[in-house]
């Protein structure tokens, strides 16, 4: 019997010290797949995937850079992606900010090369300019609890710091139960003082992430947008939901459009991954949410999401852990425990 799901590729901040060597574990079956991506690596003079996830030390300031992550998170997940149990069909493919990247080229609306070529390409100019920082704050309660006056009350003090003279900060992308919020550092340092800490780690800066999804990125699609030509997309095979939740439907896409929006609004615009993961479920209503490794942090996020919109009559967190215990709905494939869950 066939099981439908709906695809989920994660972004940056998800290949740390536990997933170093996630491809050798894995993919060792991927030879070929995985040396295009070295080729490509090593004609931009660049470190070769399968070469840095092989080393036997990790360092956060190495492998939280743009050029390094998010090559490898790329690969680590379209592999993942490409490795589904015969069993499963997936209906619909999205992704949480730089997991857009993949998410084209896991619906097919990008060759596994092309997709690549952007990812490297875009996550290279991101470290090389560099350009502000991001910050995570939880708006929603313990028990996954919404809370849409918080929820408006931070966006509303991001707003007033923004106005603020020599100020930059928005909202990035909005990440279930969290706001991930983006500006300069006088803006970012401005939003750390004005709220309370909570859970003694929030708000939380991400190293070596620059201002994605805000209006600062513009030097970077624009670059981007010269570099990387629109003959490289074409008609996406599954439907394909991207940062507004909007969907990208096979055989009536407008591939220059979805070249437009991927190194335009994508870039400078916040990403609306709760919408996302909310217009996934109620449009395709899938039997599983299968997260691509690497990494696990982004399954809470997808959890959240769907909370907050009350699927299958879900309200706090305890009602999912019920829910997940009796049936399983969301399998992360870079957890050990949940993977063969996926692959069979």
């Amino acid at each position: 019997m066939t099981r439908t799901a709906v695809l989920i590729c994660p972004g940056r901040g998800t290949y740390n010290k536990a997933e170093l060597g996630y491809l050798h574990r894995h993919h060792t079956d991927k030879a070929a797949l995985l040396a295009g991506f070295d080729a490509q690596r090593r004609d931009a003079g660049q470190e070769e995937v399968t070469a840095l996830d092989g080393a036997t030390r990790y360092s956060v300031s190495k492998y939280s850079r743009g050029d390094v992550a998010s090559p490898l998170i790329f690969a680590s997940s379209l592999a993942d992606a490409q490795s589904l149990a015969e069993d499963i069909e997936v209906v619909a493919v999205t992704g949480n900010s730089m997991g857009w990247y993949i998410a084209l080229a896991a619906s097919g609306a990008l060759s596994a090369a092309d997709g690549f070529r952007v990812v490297n390409t875009m996550g290279t100019l991101m470290q090389k300019q560099l350009i502000g920082g991001q910050l995570v704050y939880p708006f929603a309660g313990p028990d996954w609890q919404n809370d849409p006056a918080r929820k408006a009350e931070l966006l509303a003090l991001a707003a007033e710091i923004n106005a603020r003279e020599g100020h930059d900060l928005a909202l990035s992308i909005d990440l279930g139960g969290m706001l991930v919020l983006a500006g300069n550092e006088a803006g970012l340092t401005a939003i750390e003082a004005a709220v309370p800490v909570v859970e003694e780690r929030f708000p939380m800066r991400l190293a070596n992430h620059a201002a994605f999804h805000t209006a600062l990125q513009a030097p970077v699609a624009a670059e981007g947008r010269k570099r990387l030509g629109a003959e490289m997309f074409t008609q996406p095979e599954v439907p394909l939901i991207d940062g507004r939740g909007q969907i990208w439907w096979p055989g009536a896409t407008d591939t220059r459009a979805l070249r437009d929006y991927t190194l335009g609004h994508q870039v400078v615009e916040a990403y609306d991954f709760t919408r996302a993961v909310q217009n996934a479920a109620y449009e395709f209503a899938p039997d599983l949410f299968i997260v691509t490794g690497p990494g696990t942090t982004l399954g809470g996020a997808v959890a959240q999401s769907l909370v907050l919109s009350g699927w299958q009559g879900m309200t706090g967190k305890e009602t999912f852990k019920v829910r997940q215990a009796k049936t399983p709905m969301l399998v992360s494939m870079g957890d050990d425990a949940q993977r063969g869950q996926a692959t069979g």
